[in-house]
């Protein structure tokens, strides 16, 4: 990550599977001015719910008008909810500081953050003054040295705060307050009593998010930076090695993020041995069919196991874990039970369920082999087994992380806040607890202390006539934003994009930038992005822009949507390929449809808006091209 890689002294014959050339600048052209995004008519006054550090201002317009902006649709594909900023607040500071204050990355700045008509726009900064980069590349030497030489014994440590951060969670109350403070709160003289309790708890939940953050990030990183490394060497020393060839070598490990999935496929087997099919197949209600499982011989035991299965693989939200809108399985048991239903009817049918995690592993030996032989020198060969050693030594954090954050953590999180928001609704502020995701994070603290000031008077607190209004006028803002779909990208096109997160896991290189920019004199029969698994499919196009919409996914069908989520894993089985606005070789759409032999292509920009369901497209794996074969009526 500090240096070149190591360079052949023979060039190597280039592989079978070479990319196409990169897609070449275009001079003088840029994106609109962030400036120049006009607010939808209705939506006028849509700022007053974001914080002003989040906003495009004239103090900062030039520097802001110069830099490179690009939609966050990977983690926030709708206008943000003022209390949903609290995530991306979060990750604005403990991502950047990972890179700025704590390794630090030689080429890598932190992430900057604008919402611009209530969408997240997000933009890297670089490291270019080379004294500075010599200086950087020094300390970041030892301290990732340290990691990555101790990366189990840190890995291990890392899991056990992680949970304990969530057991931390778990334990945090929200309840109306008391008529009368009870007489056992009187008689422990605490001196501290109901209003307070509320304030804490709240005071907790937040710093319990930030703390997360926090650990988050903490080897995220680092274990990006280290498949970058490798994927580096081997670009240097296999020229025109595509990216999912590169993946290929990490591929088949096996990370928590399909435990969910094969929990659900476990209990399809314990269905079938146990004969209770006939109900799961007929009941699609799943509090029905659990109902009707109680009463049946051997449906004590499924549920028993059913049981066991949901704490924790149910924490499983089906967008990214950043909105609240993400439910969760535990939440929305319809997902997993639609995938229930569907492993059933293939064991019944003799078919095996099991992920091709064999294949993976004898494909990822046989590719290693080959590219390795391809080096002219033992010091080429060294440096190649480290360093693909290192990657997947790291790569099980790399997607571990993200059941314990953005799943278990932040649907439990979103989970407390509900129970908040229901205090709210027992004192007249809201009619709904989920009202209060209209509040930003520092609005609630405001609210709480106005409705301690109430319910210590006896007076009726301000928030009781306050609120219902406010959150009216911003429910109808937000429908209006939602309803204008923003740009891909704002701004100048950088000259470089050194940020390990960018490239990795939204797939934003000066290529895709480049082919953004190329995109309106193009025919609109033809998308290109990041090809992130190999194959090729041909399928009708099924648009996803909501999580409800999986249960729309019919066998054979084309996924085609922003980003996908890996609680989506269920339905990859009904699929013939994928296609994503945004994500690189890293983002799940791409590691899930390696895992289960899907060609994917990610990245794309424009998938959603350009593709409708029900057209017939060929999603080309290898080369991250998308044909419309056949046309259907708008």
């Amino acid at each position: 990550m500090t240096s070149t890689s190591p360079t052949p002294t023979d060039a190597p014959p280039v592989p079978a599977g070479a990319a196409d050339a990169p897609a070449q600048a275009v001079p003088g052209k840029r994106f609109a001015s962030p400036f120049a995004v006009q607010t939808p008519p209705g939506a006028e006054g849509w700022h007053s719910m974001y914080p002003y550090y989040a906003l495009l201002c004239d103090e900062r317009r030039e520097f802001d008008d110069g830099k490179f902006w690009f939609f966050d649709g990977m983690h926030n594909p709708e206008p943000l909810y003022p209390f949903d900023t609290i995530m991306t607040e979060n990750w604005w500071v403990a991502v950047s500081q990972m890179s700025t204050r704590v390794w630090p990355i030689p080429l890598a700045g932190g992430i900057d953050h604008r919402i611009i008509n209530g969408y997240l726009y997000i933009s890297p900064n670089a490291v270019t003054d080379a004294d500075e980069i010599a200086q950087r590349a020094q300390e970041f030497t030892v301290r990732a040295g340290h990691y990555y030489e101790n990366w189990d014994e840190i890995y291990e440590q890392w899991v056990a705060k992680a949970t304990d951060c969530i057991e931390r969670l778990k334990a945090i109350r929200f309840a109306p307050l008391p008529g009368m403070e009870p007489a056992d709160r009187v008689f422990e003289h605490r001196g501290l009593y109901s209003s307070y309790d509320l304030l804490k708890s709240y005071g907790e939940l937040i710093t319990n998010l930030f703390e997360m953050g926090s650990y988050h990030f903490e080897m995220l990183n680092l274990g990006y930076g280290a498949y970058l490394t490798f994927r580096e060497f081997c670009q240097t020393a296999f020229p025109g090695i595509t990216d999912q060839t590169i993946a290929s070598m990490v591929s088949g490990i096996d990370i928590m993020l399909f435990r969910p999935d094969d929990e659900v496929r476990a209990l399809a087997e314990l269905a079938v041995e146990l004969e209770l099919t006939d109900v799961l197949l007929t009941e699609e209600d799943p509090s029905s069919a659990l109902a009707a499982l109680a009463a049946l011989p051997g449906g004590a035991r499924w549920l028993e196991s059913f049981e066991q299965a949901k704490d924790p693989w149910f924490w499983f939200s089906t967008g990214a874990g950043y909105q609240h809108s993400d439910r969760a399985w535990i939440d929305d048991l319809r997902l997993p039970f639609t995938a229930l239903r569907g492993y059933i009817t293939r064991l019944l049918a003799g078919e095996d369920i099991r992920r091709p995690l064999e294949e993976i592993l004898a494909e990822r030996v046989r590719v290693t082999d080959e590219y390795r032989s391809y080096l002219p020198t033992d010091a080429d060969r060294e440096s190649f087994d480290g360093l693909v050693a290192l990657a997947r030594q790291v790569f099980p954090f790399v997607e571990n992380h993200n059941f314990y954050v953005e799943h278990w953590h932040h649907s439990m999180f979103f989970s407390k806040v509900r129970e908040l928001g229901e205090v709210f609704v027992a004192h007249g502020f809201f009619d709904d607890r989920e009202d209060i995701f209209y509040l930003h994070r520092n609005e609630i603290y405001s609210a709480l202390y106005d409705l301690n000031i109430g319910w210590a008077t006896g007076t009726e607190a301000r928030g009781v006539t306050y609120w219902r209004p406010e959150i009216e006028r911003r429910r109808r803002i937000r429908e209006v934003l939602k309803a204008h779909p923003p740009q891909p990208a704002l701004g100048v096109p950088p000259d470089y994009i050194t940020e390990p997160l960018t490239v990795m896991l939204w797939g934003i290189t000066q290529e895709s930038v480049q082919e953004w920019l190329g995109s309106e004199g193009r025919d609109g029969g033809e998308l290109r992005g990041v090809a992130a698994s190999a194959g090729r499919a041909t399928g009708r196009a099924r648009v996803i822009v909501d999580p409800e919409q999986l249960h729309e996914v019919q066998d054979g069908d084309i996924l085609v949507c922003r980003i996908t989520a890996p609680s989506w894993a269920p339905v990859f089985s009904r699929l013939s390929a994928a296609v994503s606005d945004v994500g690189g070789i890293m983002a799940h759409t791409a590691i899930v449809c390696r895992e289960y032999g899907l060609p994917a292509v990610v990245g794309t920009g424009f998938a959603t808006t350009s593709l409708r369901t029900g057209q017939l497209i060929e999603v080309d794996g290898n080369t991250g091209v998308v044909h419309v074969v056949e046309d259907v009526p708008a």
